[in-house]
């Protein structure tokens, strides 16, 4: 599975060997996003960090405010790795201070934390680095090394950054050791999560539909991480474009009407219904028996379109009338709307129409959203609050969207 990793370098001599850090987690598939101080740009380059990482590197707190960067880089982390970490940095760390954007984005990732020291052994054996280690490690920030060895210049001794192998190593252990206790804590144990996914298609004749762009990516990993919570998943799919998990009940569909269905049937016995799938809003009146050719029709096609059932609405209104009382009921909103005021009203409305508990807002758009392996949602409870807001790898929202779901109890 592909992590959403960030890589803290501060400004030390060290910080050369970050490069390979970032190097071998791309190369391992993941999706990393360097952060670093102003004094690690004295070591080493922005251009080979970008050109390594493949993505921008950010370094200062006040870029991107109006997408709240200093806070969204770290809760779309998976993992956070900082090598390497000078006396400096992990003092700082230790406070809680959050002075730069590496501060900040620590401290708004609940991701699993490694850090790699790298010092001068003087340093790394004073009291005060040995007592804010103690701190870091007793919150449960996994230390890596450092190692001994030769230092800069010409002493040696502990106090040399870990090799960039075992940096990478040790911290993809740490992710993987955070995601199975995260399982088998099992919060949604028990709980039986019925989840959407796809986009529906209404056939116009036997060759050609009515569809839209969606891949069902982010439905699969909302099904993917239920599943390995402990909830019993039903996945109801409607052409996906990935593979769904194989521990999951799997229920494919093809239309507006079936999905309809298949929700209905799933319902009676579910606690949680995500609906995360992209449902036509409208179906042609009539569906032609043979395929229609532009050779009868001339210059023009008119088509006759119909509504298509609400399926979000109907699931509300029904848990009103009391028919599923203990239904958590999740629904999604894909917008096109460019100003984030008015992608939040538009939200709000829908929330308000359609009686779920929670709703998942998230632009769309031709090179967002839909069809990509990232996103960026908001969740909205009934009142229309603002509950939680994610952005990342689908896997990584999915998780958060389920946190929120959690915390209705």
């Amino acid at each position: 599975m592909a992590l959403n990793v960030v890589v803290g370098i501060t400004g030390g001599i060290a910080a050369y060997k970050a490069v390979n850090v970032v190097r071998s987690l791309v190369l391992a598939g993941h999706d990393v996003h360097v952060v670093a101080t102003d004094a690690a740009l004295r070591f080493v380059g922005r251009p080979t960090l970008e050109a390594i990482s493949r993505n921008p590197v950010h370094t200062e707190l006040y870029e991107g405010v109006a997408e709240v960067r200093h806070v969204a880089i770290g809760q779309a982390a998976d993992l956070i790795v900082i090598a390497p970490a000078t006396a400096n940095t992990i003092a700082k760390l230790a406070a809680g201070i959050a002075d730069d954007l590496l501060g900040n984005t620590v401290l708004a990732s609940t991701a699993p934390l490694v850090i790699a020291p790298a010092m001068h052994t003087e340093m790394w054996q004073n009291p005060a680095t040995v007592d804010n280690i103690a701190t870091l490690r007793g919150r449960g920030v996994h230390v890596v090394g450092p190692a001994v060895g030769q230092l800069t210049g010409r002493d040696s001794g502990p106090g040399r950054l870990e090799e960039p192998e075992v940096i990478v190593a040790a911290a993809l252990a740490v992710h993987a050791e955070h995601a199975a206790r995260l399982a088998a804590s099992g919060d949604l144990s028990g709980r039986r999560v019925v989840v959407t996914a796809g986009g529906t298609r209404e056939p116009l004749d036997p060759v050609r539909f009515l569809g839209n762009r969606s891949s069902g990516r982010q439905g699969v990993a909302i099904a993917t991480a239920a599943s390995a919570r402990g909830a019993a998943v039903t996945l109801i799919a409607a052409h996906l474009e990935v593979q769904p998990p194989s521990d999951v009940a799997l229920v494919e569909v093809s239309t507006a009407v079936e999905l309809q269905q298949a929700v209905a049937d799933a319902a009676v016995d579910a606690d949680i219904i995500v609906m995360a799938a992209a449902v036509a809003d409208y179906r042609p009146t009539s569906v032609a028996e043979s395929k229609i050719k532009k050779e009868t029709q001339g210059d023009t096609l008119e088509l006759s379109l119909v509504k298509n059932p609400d399926i979000l609405a109907e699931l509300g209104a029904a848990r009103r009338s009391g028919a599923y009382p203990r239904l958590r009921l999740i629904g999604f909103a894909a917008e096109t709307e460019a100003d984030d005021a008015a992608l939040l009203e538009l939200g709000r409305a829908k929330i308000a129409r359609k009686g779920a508990d929670l709703l998942v807002v998230n632009r769309v758009g031709w090179n967002e959203g839909f069809a990509t392996d990232g996103n960026s949602v908001v969740v909205l409870d009934g009142a229309g609050a603002i509950v939680s807001e994610a952005a990342g790898s689908k896997m990584s929202v999915a998780d958060r969207i389920l946190d929120a779901i959690v915390a209705l109890g």
